[in-house]
């Protein structure tokens, strides 16, 4: 089932606990669960991050709404061409909703004239990386990086999409 009838809109204040709850119960389910993140200290310390980013995040967060109901939310933070968080309950994966945040994304920065834009994920996240590769992005790089949300280092991809020319 793909859903229908999905509303993409900029957060408000009252979605901040969803959107952290969001985020914390996509990551938990995650493919690309390390060894490293079953130590309580690292759980908890994810499930912090998450519950604050809402509110200190200085970039912007749309949330995916469905029948009144907050299902998925994206950002962009930091350089004005990067995805830096694209996450969909684990009740609504692979339905569409994912796809429909990163091209809302993508469709805002095309008009804004941006030249590409980029994301990143865990190397072994295959469903994400599927998705953003139908969405047309490829991957530019692939290595370790340290996450400082989660205090280790993880093996990541850098992905690009190229823009229309403006």
């Amino acid at each position: 089932m793909v859903v229908t009838d999905l509303t993409i809109r900029i957060i408000v204040p009252a979605d901040h606990e969803a959107v952290g709850a969001i985020g914390f119960a996509a990551w938990a389910a995650g493919e690309a669960f390390e060894d490293c993140y079953r130590d309580p200290h690292v759980i908890t310390k994810v499930q912090q991050e998450f519950a604050a980013f809402p509110h200190e995040t200085k970039g912007e967060i749309f949330v995916a709404e469905l029948a009144g109901e907050i299902v998925g939310w994206g950002a962009r933070e930091g350089e004005r061409n990067y995805v830096s968080d694209l996450w969909v309950h684990p009740l609504y994966q692979g339905k569409g909703v994912g796809r429909a945040l990163l091209l809302h994304l993508c469709e805002l920065m095309a008009a804004e004239g941006l030249a590409t834009v980029r994301l990143d994920t865990h190397a072994r996240n295959e469903r994400a990386i599927r998705l953003y590769e139908r969405c047309g992005f490829t991957i530019i790089w692939h290595g370790v990086e340290f996450s400082k949300s989660m205090g280790v280092p993880l093996e990541k991809v850098h992905m690009e999409k190229p823009l229309a020319d403006r």
